[in-house]
Parts: structure tokens; sequence; C-alpha cells
């Protein structure tokens, strides 16, 4: 009995490869199903195959700080740039140093690609900067001062909570004190802030009011700082580009500035601001969202303990100038973003209200939660990869992979013959799997196939093929020891199958050793050669191996016949090792 069930042991691994290869047919079934149902058809492309923006930014020597530009700095605002763009829904944004000094930032065409675009070159330090003075500038006549104050018309009310008694003055009443009409500028100084007012917070006294028309324009000085600072506020042409950018650049935090803004397109204000009294590393959240009480979007803010304190400081004494100095300024690489008006003292929570949309309130949210960059970055280029080079690459991708693919094929056929059979559909299962992972990919974890990663499908051909060739060769020596086919395929298979995980075991081991140390598109190149070799184990294991079992039980390949690849002549077979074991087993004398 022990004997009959040991006999039976490789007669029944034999008999079931049929469960092996219905497994991975339900596999494949399902990742396809999958990919359909999804609508996620075709894998995701890259910035180099599907378009794009390359943008390389150089940090810039600070003054009075020589060592800023160090690792940690650098990873800092890698970080904060990465977080920045992502936050805007750029998906497969890749942001990574080069060198010591240079960040390249890929953003690939697509939604808000080109959003996040200009906010990447925005990578200066985030302020909050006391509005001194500020005036439309534009081609037509420029206006006084006054007139840039926000309208009744241009700001919704705040919630209850916010204003407590005062809640029922018209919002332009109490910023201008008088009807005001509506201008280009209205749409940013309209907005304000608002938040918990704090009973017991110090404030200003009356005394401390200075009078509306108090302004380094109105009030002339014999300090030279002051007269320079009103001569470059004369000058500035906030319409001109060269004059929007240069305007505030190099300033230290402490300075006093003349910048730029724009909030309606076409349309720019100038501005004066005092010192930086609040940074963007002061902000611990902000996000846009909306007002329960009004059902208008608003930019909700949180600081640090030590933001906080300072944040309270400077409303609580801008909440008793008049306006246009009842503003703080939002600066970010010298342009200002934003510069709502202060009407209540506040400490760790505010919000900016008034004509937000979704999108703009959005914006702003994501400039304060990651604008506070380490270092000052200088744009060095900005390249465009269209979609018709990226498809031109991708052609040429496909066609050396086919080529590839045609000289394996054209060598299994030419080697192995009829075995070349079970190796095409075992590469095919293969391309399969590998192509419907890949799809399904891209919208689960933002997997995006780029050129290095088509190159790295292209060299798993070999490594699949590879696989195929061990075995084939383990059953021919089999053969060439005297056994037949079926025999021989269930021999054969143990030897192959440590070969085979060694060698699969040492490309995936460097294809994640190599994504690891690597960034960028190099990591494309290793993620898809690390897909593609653990699917090859799948592919061996679960459909060649089975699939060669059924195809030993054929007459075709069991005959041995000359195009079956397995014609003992043609591969030198030896006697049957039974009859050698028989003639050659040695007798020993038996004792008297």
């Amino acid at each position: 009995m022990a004997a009959a069930k040991k006999g039976r042991g490789p007669s029944s691994g034999q008999g079931r490869p049929g469960r092996a290869l219905a497994l991975i047919l339900i596999a494949m079934v399902a990742l396809a199903g999958g990919m359909f149902l999804s609508g996620h058809t075709t894998p995701r492309l890259g910035i180099d195959l599907a378009g794009g923006t390359s943008i390389t930014l150089e940090a810039q020597n600070q003054p009075g700080k020589p060592n800023a530009i160090n690792q940690t700095n650098m990873d800092t605002a890698v970080g904060i740039i990465e977080r920045r763009v992502n936050g805007l829904g750029v998906s497969e944004a890749e942001v990574q140093t080069q060198g010591n000094k240079n960040i390249i930032v890929n953003i690939p065409k697509g939604t808000n690609s080109k959003q996040a675009q200009e906010q990447v070159g925005t990578t200066a330090q985030l302020y909050f900067r006391p509005v001194l003075t500020v005036q439309a500038s534009g081609p037509e006549t420029p206006t006084p001062s006054g007139s840039a104050t926000p309208s009744a018309s241009g700001t919704p009310k705040p919630g209850e909570s916010a204003q407590g008694e005062d809640e029922d003055k018209p919002q332009g009443e109490e910023a201008t004190g008088s009807e005001a009409t509506p201008s280009a500028s209205a749409t940013t100084q309209g907005r304000a802030v608002t938040g918990a007012l704090k009973k017991d917070d110090p404030t200003p006294g009356a005394s401390d009011k200075p009078k509306a028309s108090e302004s380094p324009e109105a009030s002339p000085s014999a300090d030279p700082a002051t007269a320079k600072l009103q001569e470059e506020f004369a000058k500035l042409d906030c319409t001109d580009p060269k004059q929007r950018t240069e305007a505030g650049q190099g300033a230290k935090p402490s300075d006093s500035i003349v910048a730029c803004g724009s909030n309606v397109p076409g349309s720019y204000e100038k501005y004066v601001l005092g010192p930086a009294e609040v940074s963007g590393s002061d902000v611990d959240d902000a996000k846009g969202a909306i007002d329960q009480q009004t059902g208008e979007w608003i930019v909700s803010m949180e600081f640090t303990s030590a933001g906080a304190k300072k944040f309270q400081t400077i409303t609580g004494r801008l909440s008793q100038q008049q306006p246009p100095m009842n503003q703080f300024a939002i600066v970010l690489d010298g342009e200002v973003v934003s510069a709502p008006s202060v009407r209540q003292a506040l400490s760790k929570n505010a919000q900016i209200s008034g004509s937000f949309t979704q999108q703009s309130a959005e914006d702003l949210g994501n400039i304060l939660s990651y604008g506070a960059l380490p270092l000052t970055f200088k744009e060095v280029s900005v390249t465009t990869v269209t979609a018709a080079l990226g498809s031109e690459q991708l052609k040429g991708g496909l066609i050396a992979g086919a080529i590839g693919l045609a000289l394996v094929v054209l060598y299994l056929v030419v080697y192995y013959r009829g075995l070349a059979f079970i190796a095409l559909l075992s590469l095919l299962v293969s391309g399969v799997l590998t192509y419907t992972i890949m799809s399904l990919l891209g919208p689960a974890i933002g997997f995006a196939l780029n050129l290095p990663a088509v190159c790295g499908a292209i060299v798993a051909i070999g490594i699949t093929a590879d696989s195929f060739i061990v075995y084939f060769e383990r059953v021919r020596d089999e053969i060439r020891e005297g056994r037949t086919l079926r025999p021989a395929i269930e021999r054969a298979w143990p030897r192959a199958r440590r070969t085979i995980l060694v060698s699969d075991f040492v490309s995936f081991l460097a294809a994640a050793v190599l994504f690891i140390v690597t960034v960028g598109k190099v990591q494309g190149f290793a993620f898809t050669l690390g897909l593609t070799t653990l699917l090859d184990v799948v592919v061996v294991f679960f459909f060649t191996k089975p699939l060669m079992t059924l195809m030993g039980r054929t007459k075709f390949f069991s005959k041995g016949g000359p195009w079956s690849g397995l014609d003992p002549k043609r591969l030198g077979a030896q006697p049957p090792l039974r009859r050698s074991r028989r003639v050659n087993a040695p007798t020993e004398p038996k004792e008297a």
C-alpha cells in the first residue's frame, strides 16, 4: 500500500494542472473586468509621454545667511513644493533635487497643471505685511488711494459669531465710512478677516488711530529710506511684467517694500507695505471651505502657538486703523496674493471672507499652507514637452519593444520549435497581466508610465523568456539522460524552479534597491522591472508549468517528433537509465 501511494504522488501532481490554469484565467478575467469597469483602459502616461512642463529652480544665497543652502533646507523645500502642487489636485507631479542647489519640478499636462506651474514659480517665503498705501496701477489714470478701499457691495457680511454687536453694520460702511463705488481692486480689499474676539485681549487706544490721510505718500519725512520708498511707489507700474516681478525682490523681512497685486485679469494694484510681522511658517493649516452661515466660500486659517501671538498683535493694531491701513497683505515672492481688512483682534483661528470662488479659496488656502519655503529660488528654465513629442517617444519605445519581442520569438521558434508555442502563450499571459495591472495602478497609486518604465518592460521580456529557457533546458537534459517526456517534465521542474526563483530574486532585489536609492523617472524603470519580475514567477508557476504538463500528454510532444523540440535523436539521448543500471549493477559473491 505504501508503495502504491508513493507511486501515485507524481501522477497525482501531473493530473491537476487544470486547477492552476483555471486560477490564473480567473485572475486575468477579474483584472480585465476591473479595468473596464473603472473606465481606465489604458495606463496613465508620464510627462515625457503625455506632455507637460519641467521647471528647474535654483536656490539663491540670502543676505546674512551664507549657509542657508544645505541638504536639510533643500529637502524641506522639496516637500513643501510637492505638497503645494499635489494640493491643487495635480497627479504624477515629480519634485526632486538635482545637485546641491537645484530642484526639478515635472508637472504633467492635465487638470490644474497650469495653476501648479504658476504656484511653483512663486517660491519665495510667505509673509504677512501691514498695508500702508494702496493704489490702482494700470493704463488708466491712477486714482487716489481712497478709491481702492472696499465698497459695501464688494464684501459679504461675516458670520454672527465673528462680529458680535457690530455685525449689523454694513461691511462697506465699516471699512470706508461712506459709500464707495466698486473698483477692480475691490475684489481683494473687500475681503475681511474675522474670528473669535477675546474680551481680555489688549488693544491699542483710540489715540493710536491714524488719520485716513496718513501714509508714506501723504506724510513726507526727512528719512531717506522713506523718501526712496515714496519714489519707488510713484514710479512703479504693475502693468509692466518686469517691474511687477522685480518689485520687493531682495528685501529683508524687516524692510518696508513696494509690491504689486492682481485679483482681476488685466487689473493691478500697487502697495506700500510695512515690515513683515508674521511669516508663512507661523501658519499651521489653511484651507478653502464653505461658510455654513452665509453659504459662501471662505479661507480658514489656524496659526501655531508662536504665530497666534504674532497674529494677535498685528490684528489688534490694524483693527484700530482707518482704511487702507487696516489691511494686511499676504505676500508671496514679492507679490500680494490677497489683502484682507481687519475689524477685530484675532488669535489662533481666523477666516478670510469676501468675493471668493471655490477655486480662489482653495488656491489661497494652498498658498497659506505650503507657501513658506526655507530658501529663495530663481526659476532657471521652463521646458514644455508637447503631447506630439511624447507620442513620438512612446512610438519609439513601442517599436523598440516590438523589435525585442520579435527577436525573442524568432530565437524560440528556431531553437525550440514546438516548445516555442508554450513560451509565446506564456509571454501573452504575462503581457495581459502587466497591462491590466499598470492600468489599474494609475488611479490606485498614481503610477504613470514614462519612457524609462517602457524600457523596464522591454528588459522584462528577456527576463521572462529566460525563465522559459531554463525550464525547457532542464526537460531536454532529462530526455538526454534517457527518460521519456512525462517523467522528464516532472523531474526537471524542481531544479528549474530553484534556478528561476534565484534568478528572479536577484532581479527583484536589484529593482528594489534601484527604486529606493534613485528619484524621478529612474524609479519608473525600477518599479516596472520589479513588477514584471514578480509576474514572471506567477506566470511560470501557474501557467507555463501546468501547460507544459498538459502538452506532454499530447502525441505531438510525447512522440518527440523533429518539430516538437524534444526529439531524443537531435538531443543525443542516451539509453534508458533503468537498462543501464541493470547491466552495470554490481553483484556481491555469496558466502559459503
